[in-house]
C-alpha cells in the first residue's frame, strides 16, 4: 500500500516511521511511505505556505496554491490514491475505518496546520477527511501518524508470527480482555486458574466474559453497536449477578 503525506514539518515522522511494525512493513515491502514537503511547491523565495486569514482573526491558514500544487504533483504519480484531510471536520478515526481505509489502493494524507487549510483545498481535492476525536493537535502529522499505523497493521502480513489484529480491542466492537504472562505470582497477584488450566474451550469463553465485562465498565457505549449472541447474552446475566454480589 502507498502511503503519500503531504507536511510542513516532515522530520516530524522519521522516528515513528523508523521503529516497530510499520518498519517490519516496509522492509517486507508491504507499504511504502513518501513524504513530501508542501513548502517545496511555494513560488517565492520564502517558501511561504501560510498566509493571515480574510476576515482577520487570530492565525494563520494554509495557502491554496502551494498545497494545490503539491496534491496535484503526487496524484499524477498516484491516480487511484485517496486524499485524505486531518481535521477537526473529519469522521473521526475507528476500527471500522481503518479498515476501510486499508481495501483502498493508496492514501495521500494532507496534514493540517495553523488555523486550518483554505476552504478551496476541501472543496477541490478531499476525498475524505478523518479527524482523531474532539480534541485539539497543533497539526495533522500525529493524526497522520495514527492513520498509517493503524492502517498498516491491517495489511496482512504486516504483524508477526504471534500477533493478530482481528483479535484486538474493537475488531468484534468490544475492548479486549486482560492478559497475564510469567511469572504466575506476582506481589500477591495471581493468574487466574482458567488462563492455567489448557483448556482452549474454557479459555475461550473466559476471555470473552471479561471482554465484555470490561467494555460494560468501561465502554458501556459499545454494547448499544453491538449484536450480542446468545452465548454473549448469558454471560452478561453472569457478571451483572457477580457484580450485585460483590464478586
Amino acid at each position: 500500500m502507498k502511503f503519500d503525506i503531504l507536511t510542513l514539518f516532515p522530520g516530524m515522522f522519521s522516528g515513528p516511521f523508523d521503529e516497530s511494525i510499520i518498519k517490519r512493513a516496509k522492509d517486507k515491502q508491504l507499504i511504502d511511505i513518501s513524504l513530501h514537503n508542501i513548502r517545496d511547491w511555494a513560488t517565492d523565495r520564502h517558501q511561504t505556505a501560510d498566509d493571515a486569514p480574510y476576515g482577520g482573526g487570530a492565525g494563520m491558514v494554509m495557502k491554496a496554491g502551494p498545497l494545490a500544487a503539491c496534491i496535484e504533483s503526487v496524484k499524477v504519480m498516484q491516480p487511484s490514491s485517496t486524499v485524505v484531510l486531518t481535521s477537526p471536520h473529519g469522521r473521526q478515526l475507528t476500527h471500522n475505518i481503518a479498515m476501510e481505509l486499508a481495501q483502498r489502493p493508496g492514501l495521500i494524507i494532507v496534514c493540517g496546520r495553523y488555523e486550518g487549510i483554505d476552504e478551496r483545498i476541501r472543496t477541490l481535492y478531499a476525498e475524505d477527511d478523518i479527524s482523531l476525536g474532539d480534541f485539539v493537535l497543533s497539526g495533522g502529522e500525529i493524526a497522520a501518524m495514527t492513520i498509517v499505523d493503524s492502517v498498516t497493521r491491517l495489511i496482512p502480513g504486516a504483524l508477526g508470527s504471534n500477533e493478530s489484529a482481528e483479535l484486538d480491542s474493537f475488531s468484534d466492537g468490544l475492548l479486549e480482555y486482560p492478559h497475564y504472562t510469567r511469572p504466575p505470582d506476582f506481589k500477591g497477584l495471581t493468574v487466574p486458574e482458567t488462563l492455567l488450566s489448557g483448556n482452549h474451550e474454557l479459555i475461550r469463553k473466559w476471555r470473552r466474559k471479561e471482554s465484555l465485562r470490561r467494555t460494560r465498565t468501561l465502554r458501556p457505549d459499545l454494547l448499544s453497536k453491538i449484536i450480542l449472541t446468545r452465548e454473549d447474552r448469558k454471560m452478561m446475566t453472569e457478571i451483572e449477578r457477580e457484580e450485585a454480589h460483590g464478586v
